[in-house]
């Protein structure tokens, strides 16, 4: 919306300002920021008052003592904050007739409802899975999907999506329409792997900001010709947009954090968990870096792949190859403290999003 002022700049010349994607960037991290901050305390309040406090998902699945019993008063569904800051955000400082916008924040919207129908389940059922892990799934993959085919037929990206990008190499390892079908894949398991990974005060949010500033320089270094073209990366018209949402998550998340930090106000829940990593797919996928966002995100990839072959070895053979998954909650049974593991977590976060981003140059 900002972006129009640009159109007066011959009355005012600092209107020029909005032209540049940077300039939108940052403000847009720092209107998402201050609207997190801001109304964190108004948004744990109303949480608390109509007693959004869901069940305990670890009941049943690990021992008594390791479930903190006091954060079963703190109230979930905190997620609603982090979508309202980047909405407002993003409505402000982004181009709204840009489709990667719109694919981005009506993606949000949409795998936030899905987290808050969720979320509500939990609260007002206190059942602890929510709603049917298959419905979740199919609802993810449809809004996946059609985000993707959105930006497929837009005039300057038709084809884009065809493309396979492999970390270090510089043209595409593959080329056909089939990909259509596993780039959904990729959003929904980013969805899903940041659900897994939020289980620790600040944990998930943390983790996510590393991974959305480094998918931030990616759409930013993918947007413009000569960087694109040095580095040996498709040039994708329009994902500078993608910059300045990507900039706007970030800012919610550190917003956000200053709340969710140990000891948390509030926790984000489903609304937000998978909002924030189906995003983060997107924005991947939009680049043409779902393998890259592997290493970005590689975090969340340890936390699903630990769950993967916790079940999976579990049902074969009966036996446990970790304490307890997610494996964050392995860590805790070795007498990790929260914090440790959190702020760990979060060095390893920051390593990963450096190294996905020295692919850049090893190609």
């Amino acid at each position: 919306m900002l972006y129009y002022l640009s159109l007066w700049q011959d009355q005012f010349g600092p209107f020029r300002l909005f032209e540049y994607v940077t300039f939108r960037a940052a403000g847009a991290m720092f209107t998402a920021l201050v609207v997190a901050l801001i109304l964190g305390p108004l948004t744990v309040k109303i949480l608390k008052k109509f007693r959004l406090n869901a069940a305990n998902r670890y009941t049943g699945l690990i021992d008594e003592k390791y479930i903190d019993r006091a954060k079963d008063k703190t109230p979930s569904m905190g997620g609603l904050l982090i979508v309202f800051a980047i909405f407002i955000s993003s409505m402000l400082w982004n181009v709204l007739n840009n489709p990667i916008a719109i694919a981005l924040i009506v993606s949000m919207l949409a795998f936030a409802a899905i987290g808050f129908v969720d979320d509500y389940f939990k609260v007002a059922f206190q059942k602890r899975d929510g709603i049917p892990g298959r419905a979740k799934l199919v609802f993810q993959f449809i809004i996946a999907g059609a985000a993707i085919f959105f930006i497929d037929c837009m005039p300057g990206t038709h084809g884009q999506m065809w493309q396979l990008m492999v970390p270090f190499m510089k043209e595409p390892l593959l080329v056909s329409p089939w990909l259509m079908v596993f780039t959904p894949i990729v959003v929904v398991g980013s969805s899903n792997a940041v659900n897994l990974t939020d289980g620790k005060d600040g944990l998930a949010v943390g983790c996510t900001i590393f991974a959305a500033l480094a998918l931030a320089l990616f759409a930013y270094l993918s947007s413009h010709k000569v960087f694109a073209v040095y580095l040996s990366i498709p040039m994708i018209p329009g994902t500078e947009e993608a910059v300045v949402f990507a900039l706007a998550l970030a800012g919610a998340c550190i917003g956000f954090l200053w709340w969710n930090c140990h000891p948390a106000s509030m926790f984000m829940g489903d609304t937000g968990s998978l909002a924030l990593g189906g995003v983060l797919g997107l924005i991947a996928v939009f680049v043409k870096q779902e393998l890259t966002l592997a290493i970005i995100g590689g975090v969340f990839v340890i936390e699903a792949l630990s769950v993967i072959i916790q079940v999976g070895v579990f049902k074969k053979t009966g036996r446990r190859v970790f304490h307890c998954a997610p494996i964050h909650h392995h860590f805790e049974r070795l007498g990790w403290t929260e914090t440790q593991i959190v702020v760990r977590f979060w060095i390893l976060a920051g390593i990963f999003a450096m190294l996905g981003l020295a692919t850049l140059k090893l190609r």
